[in-house]
């Protein structure tokens, strides 16, 4: 049976300003990546959303960022390779933490925005977040962007990983992400992104912003919780995919949603 997991980027939200609906997701999806408070998100917050994913039986993700709260960890920044490992390890720590208070466990690692992409070709700052993962919890799963260079540097390092597309972002023809600071970066018409991924479910392939095909193999899928009608795209998605047979399952977890 075919079968995808389908992940959101939650606890966002700090003090008294919202950020998405993270209730409301989390009926969609079965993976959390729930932020850890470089980029965003609260402690008290941060626990709400936990607390709801636990209880809905939603995978909980760290989702660790540069230490860039104004810039929602979507800026570069050239973090030394030491700090940069401290860095994941303190936010790991302290979602576990909070995490195992409403009876939790955090099961895999997702890094945030320019992190993320970041580390997926950058081999310097990947190795610091790999070292993070290794020193503190070598059965922590990565998740690392589709055919990107990381998924090679982070299983010779011993750890597991998950590849991961992107329902709302465009690609290009190298298979990478649109820039964000470029139009039609991210898509919103819900209909075509679910034909789009469930295409990348059934072939194994994603139409590349030129018009070009490329190959790309997933195990996730994600849906970003910030954008414009996240929660219609989410729900739009899997209705498609599981009417067309495909089970919504969490990468970490033998459980369907």
């Amino acid at each position: 049976m075919r079968a995808i997991d389908l992940n959101s980027d939650l606890g966002e939200s700090f003090g008294a300003w919202s950020m998405g609906d993270d209730a409301a997701i989390l009926e969609v999806v079965s993976s959390a990546n729930v932020a850890c408070g470089f980029h965003a998100g609260d402690p008290a917050g941060i626990l709400r959303t936990l607390k709801a994913a636990a209880d809905k039986g939603v995978a909980i993700g760290a989702h660790v960022a540069y230490p860039d709260l104004v810039g929602f960890g979507r800026r570069n920044m050239d973090v030394p390779s030491a700090e940069l490992t401290a860095d994941v390890i303190y936010q790991i720590g302290a979602l576990q933490g909070l995490a195992r208070s409403v009876g939790a466990q955090v099961s895999y690692v997702k890094p945030h925005g320019a992190l993320y992409n970041t580390i997926a070709h950058d081999r310097r700052q990947a190795s610091a977040v790999i070292d993070a993962l290794v020193r503190l919890d070598p059965a922590l799963k990565l998740v690392c962007l589709a055919n990107s260079p990381l998924l090679d540097w982070a299983q010779q390092a011993g750890l597991a990983c998950v590849s991961e597309a992107f329902a709302d972002r465009a690609y290009t023809a190298e298979g990478t992400l649109v820039s964000r600071a470029r139009p039609g970066a991210v898509l919103h018409d819900a209909e075509l992104i679910a034909q789009r991924m469930l295409r990348l479910v059934n072939e194994g392939v994603i139409e590349a912003e030129d018009g070009s095909t490329i190959a790309l193999q997933a195990d996730s899928i994600c849906v970003h919780g910030d954008s414009h009608g996240a929660l219609t795209i989410a729900r739009t998605l899997k209705d498609c995919l599981q009417h067309a047979g495909v089970t919504i399952r969490a990468f970490s977890q033998g459980q369907s949603s």
